[in-house]
């Protein structure tokens, strides 16, 4: 779970280099979301290059080295990305920072084909997502902290002028000493007694495993996923600059909250993880989020933060506790009511103004926060000696963290930054046609979530 939190900081942080890219380098909207197409892009080519690799040595590559291994290399491949961060920036060099994301994304795709697989062989099968669900907990407190982390090492406050008087430069320390903290990681994992574990049944390498048409439809529903879940945020900033007037040093709370409500969603979705009585669980369900919320909230005003503006959204808190009473736990339910009360958060943010805008696009944070484990269960469920290979596609589809922004990006240049919000509700739509439709192919080979798995929340 350690390597979860990292994936969330680095993804959240570049919330915060966007529009500072943005306006040191001159650029457009898509042109600054090409910060997320390098990141995202990377888990892509990683994932074709270990099928490339796997076919090469008629061998998969983690059944061979083991999935401990896995997570060592992926960790440091991420730290020479970090390393590059020195020279682009001193050179003062756009392409160059988009190199170096993009090998720390190269790194991170080795380490999440590897990890969750991992972690659902680590105990009991039917156990695997809530034990996702855990990392998923870990790697929301990288994404609240990571935009406050980073927003302070670049801009040393929230006064107006701190954005004006930040420069290229200033990105060096951080992500260096990011990549020392990987650096160490990888020796943890690589001393550690972690079992070397790989997949007990034959392997196949190829593509046999597109035959299995959850996967299709997992692959297109992670695609979605992730795109939807980044470009809420990742445009955010941009929708603070044109409507609150706001600068890029003074958005760091705004962007935290929206990665700390996945961090909300994802705590709450973890307490089937532990062994508690029903009533104490439903008295967790309602303690837990607002635990979560109470972090974002110190975290923020430690960092120097006006907070007090945000209080009012722990009415979007509610209405998800509620939306979990609801789902108990049930995959398919989740999917469908969380991917729904998203679309629909996404259209009053377009019909509204002020501060229901701004909430209801924050409030996305809360409905993607249970969607990964659903998606990954399900387009995976009944691989058998493809789940390797399964896994390998799915995240692949990741690459949706760097498309959908760009599009994203392009519709706000065209027809402004709050109406290019509809592009959320299609990638939302798009999750509750892959509920409908999973459940019905998954029923046809013998399998019914719902019925017999109890499940919950995620982890990207």
């Amino acid at each position: 779970m350690t390597v979860w939190f990292f994936w969330s900081f680095v993804a959240a942080s570049n919330g915060i280099l966007i529009p500072l890219f943005k306006e040191k380098f001159g650029l457009e909207q898509w042109q600054a979301q090409l910060v997320d197409f390098a990141f995202y892009i990377a888990y892509t080519v990683g994932s074709i290059l270990y099928f490339i690799v796997s076919s090469a040595i008629k061998s998969d590559i983690l059944n061979k080295i083991g999935y401990k291994n896995g997570i060592v290399y992926g960790l440091i491949i991420s730290a020479l990305g970090t390393l590059l961060f020195y020279p682009a920036a001193e050179m003062k060099s756009f392409p160059l920072l988009l190199s170096a994301l993009f090998i720390v994304g190269l790194g991170f795709s080795l380490q999440q084909t590897a990890t969750q697989p991992f972690m659902i062989a680590l105990g009991p099968p039917e156990t695997g997502s809530h034990r996702i669900n855990l990392g998923g907990a870990v790697n929301n407190l990288g994404g609240t902290i990571g935009p406050v982390i980073i927003s302070f090492a670049i801009f040393g406050s929230i006064a107006a002028d701190a954005a004006k008087n930040a420069t290229i430069e200033s990105v060096k320390l951080p992500y260096l000493i990011l990549g020392a903290l990987f650096v160490l990681m990888a020796i943890f994992f690589k001393v550690s007694k972690l079992p070397r574990i790989t997949n007990d049944e034959e392997v196949e390498i190829g593509t046999g495993v597109l035959k299995y048409p959850q996967l299709i439809l997992g692959m297109f529903a992670i695609f979605m996923y992730v795109g939807v879940e980044v470009t809420i945020g990742s445009n955010l900033g941009e929708y603070l600059k044109v409507t609150q007037g706001l600068d890029s040093s003074q958005i760091s709370h705004y962007v935290s909250m929206f990665w700390g409500s996945m961090m909300i969603g994802r705590w709450t979705a973890s307490i089937s993880n532990f062994d508690v009585t029903p009533t104490t669980k439903k008295l967790l369900t309602i303690i837990v989020p607002f635990v979560a919320f109470a972090i974002v909230l110190g975290v923020n005003t430690l960092h120097g933060s006006d907070m007090s503006d945000l209080y009012a959204y722990g009415i979007c808190v509610l209405i998800m506790i509620a939306a979990f009473f609801y789902c108990d736990e049930k995959p398919v339910r989740t999917l469908l009511v969380f991917s729904g009360m998203g679309a629909l958060a996404m259209i009053i943010g377009l019909v509204s103004s002020g501060t229901v805008t701004l909430f209801a696009f924050i409030s996305g944070g809360l409905f993607c926060s249970v969607l990964w484990p659903c998606i990954f269960s399900l387009g995976t469920a009944g691989l058998g000696k493809y789940t390797n290979q399964g896994s390998a596609y799915m995240i692949m589809m990741i690459c949706g963290g760097a498309v959908v922004p760009v599009l994203q990006g392009i519709v706000a240049d065209t027809i402004g930054i709050q109406q290019s919000y509809f592009v959320p509700i299609i990638c939302f739509s798009y999750l509750v046609f892959f509920g409908i439709r999973v459940q019905t192919v998954l029923r046809r080979q013998g399998i019914d979530f719902d019925n017999a798995v109890v499940t919950g929340g995620k982890g990207h």
